[in-house]
């Protein structure tokens, strides 16, 4: 099999903690070919097909952890899968390369997570289908709107929807410092959209992520505890990572949700749950399979490729 890798550029990966690598060794140790590239590869024009400039690479296991074979110019439908793997932000650019995507699998390529699904799921917005398990939320560029929930709910979260990492999160507690200045921050005088939800403290106890792969949950969920001062658990903003056994709550959301997504297109997606709610449904590039792999010794990534497999034939 011959797997193309749609992501970041490979010099910027982080191998001790990237999922999108431990894919790559997964599939390498199955015999698979590997090739990358990055959005800004993908080209289109009439009378050819879709085609990506990609390195064919090869994994060494050593400190330079790839080697570049050869950089060609290939059509997406001349591999057996294409996997989207490039992080947020969710913006024009990202769009863009999905419809690019969407023509591909037209032309006959088949890609993962599948383009029209990427964009029928934006991370923070897909929980508006699944509000029964969501913690109150509200979306909106008003700042009236938002100072009555803070009104109602006096410990609020705000985020901007196209964020990653815990980027751009604030908290506002009881007293409302600062709201206003923030609102203005985040919707830009009006001009954008941000979500908002109540705080949710049991945030104390981690920022579950909760893998679902083929519509099946792994068995455990990585629990993202902030330290100390910080409200956010990201990993990317310092938060510690445990792995934990599923909750029976965690399985209810799992089991209602998983199923849905993967029959509309979406191989892999990563649920974030706090205190029994559901805070986003992540769809671009979840990540957390090598800690989870490491420090419970279920095998993540095989159980990924495994449901790939499976979904190709």
């Amino acid at each position: 099999m011959h797997i193309l890798f749609i992501a970041d550029p490979l010099e910027q990966f982080k191998i001790y903690k990237d999922t999108t690598f431990s894919m790559m060794r997964e599939a390498q140790r199955r015999g698979y070919t590997l090739s990358a590239c990055e959005p800004r590869h993908l080209n289109w024009q009439r009378g050819r097909p879709v085609t990506a400039r990609v390195r064919e690479i090869v994994l060494t296991g050593e400190q330079a952890w790839f080697r570049e074979e050869a950089v060609i110019e290939r059509p997406l439908h001349a591999f057996d899968v294409v996997l989207m793997r490039k992080d947020p932000p969710f913006d024009a650019e990202y769009i863009y390369a999905t419809h690019l995507l969407e023509q591909g699998e037209r032309e006959g390529a088949r890609v993962v997570n599948r383009p029209r699904a990427l964009r029928d799921h934006p991370e923070k917005l897909a929980i508006m289908e699944f509000a029964e398990y969501t913690t109150p939320t509200l979306v909106t560029r008003d700042p009236a709107a938002v100072r009555a929930f803070h009104a109602e709910h006096q410990d609020i979260i705000l985020k901007p929807l196209d964020g990653m990492g815990g980027m751009g999160i604030f908290r506002v507690k009881a007293d409302g410092l600062n709201l206003g200045s923030i609102v203005e921050t985040l919707n830009k005088n009006g001009a954008e959209t941000i979500m908002v939800q109540r705080f949710v403290p049991e945030i104390a106890q981690g920022d579950k992520r909760i893998l679902v792969i083929g519509g099946q949950a792994v068995p455990h969920s990585l629990a993202r505890i902030p330290q100390g001062t910080e409200v956010r658990g990201n990993l990317a903003a310092g938060g510690k990572g445990v792995a934990q056994p599923l909750t029976d709550q965690d399985r209810r959301i799992a089991e209602a949700i998983g199923p849905v997504l993967n029959e509309r297109g979406l191989l892999l997606i990563g649920l974030d749950v706090i205190g029994g709610s559901l805070t986003e449904i992540n769809v671009t590039s979840p990540t957390c399979f090598q800690e989870i792999t490491e420090q419970t010794g279920f095998d993540v990534p095989a159980m990924f490729i495994d449901a790939l497999e499976a979904y190709l034939r």
